[in-house]
């Protein structure tokens, strides 16, 4: 009986892990998506003195080899899956970002603009 009851005890730890950090993992954040050469701050004539948008300048960046990045209350975290069509999409524009953080890095999931005030 006693063994009966240790087995339960153990497989029931063990299946509760599992939903217990996919509970705690997925987060949503409001801040921008930029570049890793801008972190969120795109000077006036950055590139060739062209006046550019934040979209266009993150694109810039990007294509010279920065990667994306989201800036949240001043912080900035990479963003792990850097092929995301849309984190692309969503270069350069306030976002609601929902994902789960490793570290300093974030993956995102789900991408959304926030709603207008």
């Amino acid at each position: 009986m006693r063994r009966a009851f240790g087995a339960l005890v153990v497989i029931g730890a063990l299946a509760a892990v599992p939903v217990a950090i996919r509970a705690q993992a997925e987060q949503t954040w409001k801040g921008a998506i930029s570049d890793s050469n801008c972190n969120g701050k795109h000077p006036a004539g950055e590139h060739d003195g062209k006046k550019m948008t934040e979209a266009d300048c993150t694109a810039v960046c990007v294509k010279k080899g920065a990667k994306y990045v989201f800036v949240s209350d001043g912080k900035v975290y990479q963003i792990a899956n850097q092929n995301s069509k849309q984190i692309a999409s969503h270069a350069g524009h306030e976002v609601e970002l929902t994902g789960t953080m490793k570290g300093d890095s974030i993956t995102a999931s789900t991408l959304k603009m926030p709603a207008a005030k």
